[in-house]
């Protein structure tokens, strides 16, 4: 270990994370001393993971804080997480940053300060590439003078800000390529709160939690597109037809409109969702890239749709994993006997059901026959613990019917999972 060049001492220093750990290890010689001061690249301030922090007054933690900080030289990424009812003191905090601002290339804030401090103005014109706000409030956003000239990835967590100023801010970061909102407290301009965001270099956007009358993001090199616990009225997304990834869990959007963007999607992944399977295809049914597409807990508007296997299979010829929940309806099930079409890249296929029927086994028999390259098959399903004598049969001859098939299938990986 004294051999180590004091470069790779700090790197070893940098990987431990965690301040506390960090100032230990610093301690074991003047060479980690000297590769903590010159050499460290990262520290993290995390109140919630010691218990030693919660036996500290506030003004106590502060100070330790501010004696490891200023003992470092170019130290590129800080993170600060302190607990919910803690408030350190707005002039402290600013210390911490305005020392560390110009090496500083990523930042994790989640501090509450009295008063609140604006930290766009102080980090902003540097080199900051990866920027986490959480619990804190945004106002006044100047885009022309709070700039982020190398920021690529930004965080929102719980934060409150107005439509116009998030906007703003992403105008501010024009090399920005991630951003993720999450539980944003949009304030309100008027009657209703819609969202416009605009970014030519903008790749991944995660949102969640968030509830809106109108979303409308224009986005021409965006790739991956992720909407979780949502709801709105309308989303709208403005692109040139570069997304690959689509994914929506459990939103609610009355109005969905992707445009030109889905042109080469890659990947579909639908879930907790009710909406127009008609209207819903017409708009993906374009992605003749399509590899994955996911169903999963998804409601129809009108009870008489179904989804059209046939359709799937002639629209998208590289699909190559399917995951669906069949609610085996019986015009569902005619349709996958008649239908003469073949999956021919399938590979994986991940199905499950709500209630076990007599008609699963010739449901999924009729549709592997589809499948002459299938390499796994996942079943997942619901069986109730008290069971009525018929359900008792139903299972007995499900069970059966599925070891018939495995041996019918025996280049298959089959797995099940139940409830």
């Amino acid at each position: 270990m004294e051999d180590l060049p004091a470069e790779v001492v700090g790197n070893i220093l940098s990987r431990l994370g965690v301040a506390r750990d960090v100032v230990l290890a610093s301690a074991t010689c003047r060479k980690w001393r000297d590769a903590f001061r010159n050499h460290l690249h990262s520290l993290t301030f995390n109140f919630n993971d010691s218990p030693v922090y919660r036996e500290l007054l506030t003004s106590q933690i502060e100070i330790l804080i501010t004696l490891t900080i200023f003992q470092t030289n170019g130290l590129q990424g800080l993170s600060i997480v302190m607990d919910d009812g803690d408030e350190f003191s707005a002039s402290t905090v600013t210390a911490w940053l305005v020392y560390t601002r110009e090496s500083l290339r990523s930042l994790y804030y989640n501090v509450r300060t009295n008063p609140n401090i604006n930290i766009f103005d102080i980090c902003g014109r540097r080199k900051l590439e990866k920027l986490v706000i959480v619990h804190n409030t945004i106002t006044g956003v100047e885009p022309n003078y709070q700039r982020f000239l190398c920021l690529t990835s930004l965080s929102l967590s719980y934060v409150c800000i107005s439509a116009l100023d998030l906007n703003l801010l992403l105008s501010a970061c024009p090399k920005i390529e991630t951003l993720s909102l999450i539980n944003l407290e949009i304030t309100l301009s008027d009657s209703q709160v819609t969202v416009e965001l605009n970014s030519p270099t903008l790749k991944s956007i995660y949102v969640e939690a968030i509830s809106l009358d109108k979303f409308i993001l224009e986005a021409d090199s965006l790739e991956d597109l992720h909407l979780k616990d949502c709801a709105m009225e309308q989303f709208d997304l403005i692109g040139m037809g570069g997304l690959k990834v689509f994914k929506f869990d459990d939103v609610s959007v009355i109005h969905l409109d992707l445009g030109e963007a889905v042109e080469n999607l890659e990947v579909v992944d639908v879930s907790n969702f009710t909406f127009s399977w008609f209207r819903f295809f017409q708009m993906i049914s374009r992605s003749s890239n399509l590899r994955v597409l996911r169903l999963w807990d998804v409601a129809f508007e009108d009870l008489d749709e179904v989804v059209d296997l046939e359709a799937i299979a002639r629209s998208f010829p590289y699909l190559s994993k399917l995951s669906f929940i069949c609610d085996l309806r019986e015009h569902l099930l005619h349709f996958v006997e008649e239908g003469p079409y073949k999956m021919h890249n399938l590979a994986l296929l991940e199905i499950g059901w709500t209630a076990i029927h007599d008609e699963f086994y010739p449901f999924l028999e009729n549709f592997l026959e589809k499948c002459p390259n299938l390499k796994k098959l996942v079943i997942h399903g619901t069986v109730s613990d008290a069971k009525t004598h018929k359900e008792c049969q139903i299972l007995g001859n499900f069970t059966s019917s599925m070891v018939r098939l495995m041996r019918q299938y025996m280049h298959v990986d089959v797995h099940f999972e139940y409830e």
